[in-house]
């Protein structure tokens, strides 16, 4: 198999709430389908995720059957088999376990979501080649707050603040062998206290782990090995020099600042290869 094309996207691409406010600011049924700058979230990330030239097969994990309709574009796909939909279940951690389970052990995973409107091939492809180069079992995909806050000044986005710097996550996860999909176990006792870093840190990590948060002393570094010694599964982070890869479409204020990126009044980072991108 050509090491360029080898894996195999889960998209998630249901609501996590009812009523979620972008799917009733558009009148849609689901978010994963709402129309930015007049194309469906979700078939947005499906075309970065082709154009990658790192994608050779793509699982869609929701929205519910009864929405399907609603998008003919992605009903389109999943009839000619460009994609396989599976419906959703009633989290995302559980969702993401029955999309893997879709797909051969012996295939490296890239794990997203069908909000991420602003991903494009060259984000796919940095990330991706980033993590067949880390040496770990699975990466995350991380931005660094400050050019977040740079590229979109007064633009609130989740910060976990540690000693090297604030980072923003970026729903990008690829698991590169059957050890690293075993972090979405992990990620399932975790996925309820997202907003809350601190009780993340404190439950997930132990009293250690948390006091170093506290006191500003922790690393991103020694974040990751922790979660190696409690799991056995060897974590890198890929930094991303793309801000846009840290805003996923959560708030109406999220979808304006999306479109006002893809009208071109805010212009997007450009691709850069750096080795020291990966900790």
């Amino acid at each position: 198999m050509n090491k360029t094309d080898q894996f195999t996207a889960v998209v998630l691409a249901a609501d996590r709430t009812a009523n979620d406010p972008i799917a009733v600011k558009t009148g849609m049924a689901c978010k994963a389908i709402a129309p930015i700058g007049g194309t469906p979230m979700i078939i947005r990330v499906l075309d970065a995720l082709e154009g990658s030239g790192m994608v050779k097969a793509i699982v869609v994990c929701g929205p519910p059957a009864s929405v399907l309709p609603d998008c003919p574009e992605l009903e389109k796909r999943i009839r000619c088999g460009r994609v396989l939909w599976v419906p959703n279940l009633d989290s995302p951690s559980r969702s993401a376990n029955s999309g893997l389970a879709q797909i051969d052990q012996g295939s490296p995973v890239l794990l997203t979501t069908a909000d991420h409107a602003l991903l494009t091939p060259s984000i796919v492809r940095y990330f991706l080649s980033k993590s067949q180069a880390a040496g770990g079992d699975a990466t995350v995909g991380v931005v660094k707050h400050e050019d977040v806050a740079a590229a979109f000044p007064g633009v609130k986005r989740t910060v976990i603040r540690l000693r090297d710097g604030g980072v923003c996550g970026c729903n990008l996860y690829a698991f590169l062998n059957p050890r690293g999909r075993g972090l979405v176990s992990f990620w399932q006792r975790a996925e309820d206290l997202r907003k809350r870093p601190w009780l993340l840190i404190g439950q997930v990590f132990g009293i250690i782990t948390v006091l170093s948060y506290l006191l500003g002393l922790l690393t991103i570094d020694r974040g990751l090995k922790t979660v190696a010694a409690k799991t056995g599964i060897l974590v890198r982070s890929v930094f991303l020099p793309y801000p846009q890869a840290g805003v996923d479409v959560d708030k109406v204020e999220d979808m304006l600042l999306v479109e006002s990126v893809l009208a071109g009044e805010v212009p997007l980072a450009r691709e850069r290869t750096d080795p020291h991108d990966i900790a």
